[in-house]
């Protein structure tokens, strides 16, 4: 069951577009949505929570309209936002008894049987009687996981949920968003581009509420090959002239390295290197 996304448009009263005539169609699995802040990535997501409507446009989850039909798209829906308030002094293991009651699941032993499962999913189940509020981020992001996943949600969507955890914790949240995306549609909202690569067969760039890029992250890294070259910038030196659009300046082992696009060598000092997929992030937002 795909999710179609046609023609969505939002205006704030302040002035600001944050939509604008967006049209995606995304698959079962996981879906990476990139962007910088301020692109309309949480918009589009708060959106798709059925929490806002937008000016203009449709979405429709197989056969339901998503923005006539809310009741009916919160049976199948999941949702983490980038932040979450949790009351102080409660446990994981009541706070998710907690939200499962909420979700309508009134029999106490299937209750107890789900919460302990989905603390058992998420590696917090030996921590089940700590608070929440106690929790460093990275486990506080997986209980996040685990409410999201109370009713079997079929699509399963997700804030930024690794911004600001340390590798570790990283790491252990792709594993667990890799894993529960077999059965199911998830979409991973972010502007950290290496979790997109490394999880996401699909994707999309947004960039000042429009849609800059819409493809597989390969595909958009395929695309720049034989294109991209690189220079060493050295301090206090003159600037370097080159040909072609300047993709970014990077720090590498203290030393600044600048990126360009361009379809043959931009200047003396270059040489070729292989494309990445924040190459392709920052030509898509340079572009738009």
């Amino acid at each position: 069951m795909s999710l179609l996304i046609e023609n969505l448009s939002k205006k704030y009263k302040n002035g600001t577009t944050a939509l604008d005539g967006i049209n995606l169609s995304i698959q079962p699995g996981l879906f990476g949505l990139l962007g910088p802040n301020g692109a309309g990535k949480s918009t589009l997501m708060r959106t798709l929570a059925t929490l806002q409507s937008p000016d203009t446009g449709t979405i429709t989850m197989g056969d339901i309209d998503v923005l006539t039909q809310a009741m009916a798209v919160r049976r199948k829906l999941g949702y983490l936002p980038q932040d979450f308030g949790v009351y102080p002094g409660v446990s994981a293991e009541e706070l998710l008894n907690y939200f499962a009651l909420l979700k309508g699941l009134t029999d106490p032993k299937q209750r107890r049987k789900c919460v302990h499962h989905l603390l058992n999913l998420v590696n917090l189940y030996e921590e089940r009687k700590k608070a929440v509020s106690q929790f460093s981020g990275g486990m506080r992001q997986r209980f996040g996981v685990a409410q999201a996943l109370i009713s079997d949600p079929y699509l399963l969507i997700v804030d930024e949920p690794t911004a600001g955890l340390d590798p570790m914790e990283r790491s252990r949240l792709n594993a667990l968003l890799n894993e529960i995306s077999q059965d199911r549609l998830v979409i991973l909202s972010t502007h950290i581009v290496s979790d997109v690569w490394d999880l996401c067969p699909d994707m999309a760039i947004l960039n000042k509420g429009k849609v800059a890029f819409k493809g597989a992250p390969s595909a958009a890294v395929t695309a720049l090959k034989n294109k991209v070259w690189e220079s060493e910038v050295k301090s206090g030196s003159s600037p370097i002239e080159y040909q072609g659009l300047l993709l970014s300046n990077r720090l590498r082992q203290g030393r600044t390295v600048m990126r360009v696009y361009n379809e043959q060598c931009p200047g003396d000092s270059f040489l070729g290197v292989e494309p990445d997929l924040q190459d392709a992030y920052f030509k898509a937002l340079k572009e738009a």
